[in-house]
């Protein structure tokens, strides 16, 4: 068992979900990869300059719905944005052990529109509290 995180074992858990698919650099073409499980915040046309064992490092798009009046009826923004992943949690299964990014910080290098200001920014920086209980769960006994 890997003792500590390699950039190869690393991965992003589609919608915070460590049932879904484990994404390696993953591009994010088409709508895009899902940080939330809701639905509401997706990467898209990510390029990835660092992918280790301690953190990646990408920019491309953020796209975020406002939830205005609901989530159903949200307008999508997409934001240019440069995303950190860190703090990589370990899952264990028969398996293999990987590890899963828990933790993202954004920056919005052409800001962010008006609906997403104030109260209705994103969440920044974001620890996948969820994600980092259900790791650890894998790992217990």
């Amino acid at each position: 068992m890997s003792a500590a995180p390699a950039g190869t074992d690393t991965f992003l858990a589609a919608a915070q979900d460590l049932n879904g698919p484990l994404l390696h650099q993953p591009a994010c073409g088409g709508y895009g990869c899902a940080l939330s499980g809701d639905s509401t915040a997706y990467l898209s046309n990510m390029t990835w300059t660092t992918w280790s064992g301690t953190e990646a490092v990408g920019q491309g798009v953020y796209k975020l719905d406002d939830c205005q009046p609901n989530c159903a009826a949200g307008t999508v923004y997409a934001v240019a944005t440069v995303v950190t992943l860190s703090q990589p949690v370990k899952v264990c299964s028969p398996s293999a052990t990987r590890w899963v990014w828990s933790h993202a910080s954004f920056t919005f290098p052409n800001g962010l529109p008006k609906a997403l200001q104030g109260q209705n920014a994103p969440q920044n920086p974001w620890t996948f509290t969820p994600l980092i209980t259900a790791a650890q769960q894998t790992c217990a006994g």
